[in-house]
């Protein structure tokens, strides 16, 4: 008899449990709609075009350099500058080299809608001789999220 006390008892607290659970989400799923609408008078896809427009736009003056023929432990540098043509503040929180050759330095400050930002490449050609393809991948708070530059040359060594 003690083991149907319990059992019942159990049941209960998960019937329980689950319908406060369906409340919760029933809960958020209105609050996040909210959010997204512009004071909870409009839809919600209205409100997801009013974030759209205050995104950022990050646009490059050029997205690739070759740096052409560098002599072997030669560091060659190239600054890429940028423009933020959105309407919201740009954000870079990473820039990675695709090795420890190359090398960028980014603004780790938000630059403003219309304002210009430069990312400078540094790549160290040390045994490094022939063909080089190398790139630089930005995470930023714009859409698409990544944005890829290019850096190529041909590193001539100095053995012969």
């Amino acid at each position: 008899m003690k083991r149907l006390y319990i059992l019942v008892a159990i049941g209960g607290l998960v019937i329980t449990s689950c319908s406060n659970a369906k409340d919760r989400i029933k809960d958020k799923d209105n609050t996040s709609q909210e959010e997204f609408t512009d004071s909870g008078s409009g839809s919600l896809i209205e409100g997801s075009e009013a974030m759209m427009e205050a995104l950022p736009v990050i646009t490059f003056e050029e997205e690739f350099h070759d740096f052409g023929e560098i002599p072997e432990g030669k560091v060659a540098e190239h600054t890429f500058v940028f423009t933020n043509e959105g309407s919201g503040p740009l954000i870079i929180s990473n820039a990675a080299g695709s090795c420890g050759c190359t090398v960028p330095e980014w603004p780790r400050q938000p630059i403003a809608p219309g304002q210009k930002g430069q990312i400078k490449v540094s790549f160290d050609s040390k045994n490094r001789a022939g063909r080089q393809d190398k790139r630089v991948t930005l995470t930023t708070n714009a859409v698409p999220q990544t944005k890829v530059l290019n850096i190529t040359s041909t590193v001539i060594s100095t053995e012969q």
